[in-house]
């Protein structure tokens, strides 16, 4: 199986993920909240996200 196909377990979770956090759009001028809010917690580790904040201020 190609890597790019997630198997039905993965795509569900996916799924109930989007339809939870899909519609939220943040209007905040904390860069930090807007990220946590709109990827999945462990996506995007401490380390990036100390990265996107020195590149965002």
């Amino acid at each position: 199986m190609p890597s790019s196909v997630m198997d039905h377990e993965s795509l569900k979770i996916l799924a109930q993920w989007l339809k939870s956090h899909g519609g939220y759009r943040f209007k905040s001028d904390d860069p930090r909240r807007l990220l946590d809010g709109r990827y999945p917690q462990g996506l995007i580790s401490e380390a990036e996200l100390e990265a996107l904040m020195a590149v965002w201020h």
